[in-house]
């Protein structure tokens, strides 16, 4: 609950997104100040604004239904080098680690854990655009060999999530802000997953794989997509109460 009083700053952080969402007062001046906005927001934003304590999903599962989502943990502050698997680093790297932020959430009946992060680069826009291309193009979100890692905090639901719990993920770039959203969810009794499926598969009509016939692909892209939501709105409001 302490942490939920503390900022984003020294001590806190953790599918391409098109269109201009971030252009502020339109014109390529107000695309710039927000995203220059948008890359300060982790040193300054109270942690319940980005990471709530509580995410609704309206709509967010499987035909439909409705998820509640709870934040059981906030990750320390971290670089990017145990955040993601290997080759991902590797691809992530050129863009720079300003900063991690990264949170844990269980859905209401703690069978199922997720971990958002934002990963705030020091990228300018050519490069996040040239990377969320890249990303469409090549089908990169699909790729076992490019996940995110879970944050797997002790005394929690999430405390045996680690990477072989991994079951579904999505992972976007944003092009208009120098930030990568991500999403992986699993299963709270830390049964291991074979084969993970990306969340874009997984929430597909007719999937039959285990973590699609859970929901699992729901968990990762309802709440990934609601946290992004979150920024957007941040974003649109620090630009606005600055011009």
């Amino acid at each position: 609950m302490a942490a939920a009083c503390l900022v984003l700053g020294v001590g806190l952080i953790g599918g391409a997104v098109t269109g201009s969402w971030l252009t502020g007062g339109g014109g390529e001046d107000g695309s710039a100040s927000a995203y220059a906005t948008a890359g300060a927001l982790w040193h300054s934003t109270p942690v319940d604004q980005l990471f709530p304590a509580t995410v609704q999903g309206t709509g967010a599962g499987p035909g439909g239904a409705d998820r509640t989502w709870t934040r059981i943990a906030v990750a320390p502050d971290s670089g990017c080098a145990h955040a993601f698997d290997p080759l991902l680093r590797k691809l992530l790297a050129p863009l720079g680690c300003r900063r991690l932020l990264r949170a844990t959430y269980t859905d209401a009946t703690q069978t199922y854990v997720t971990t958002v992060g934002l990963l705030f680069t020091k990228a300018d826009p050519a490069a996040m655009t040239a990377l969320a291309t890249r990303y469409r193009d090549q089908h990169l979100d699909r790729r076992t060999d490019l996940m995110p890692r879970p944050y797997a905090a002790e005394d929690t639901a999430a405390a045996g999530f680690g990477d072989p719990q991994r079951a579904t993920w999505t992972l976007s770039v944003l092009p208009d802000a120098p930030v990568i959203a991500y999403a992986v969810s699993g299963w709270a009794d830390a049964r291991t997953v074979d084969t993970p499926q990306p969340a874009a598969d997984a929430v597909r009509s007719g999937a039959t794989t285990a973590p699609a016939q859970a929901g699992l692909g729901n968990e990762a892209q309802g709440l990934s997509d609601r946290v992004e939501r979150r920024l957007r709105r941040t974003v649109d409001a620090a630009t606005k109460g600055s011009s």
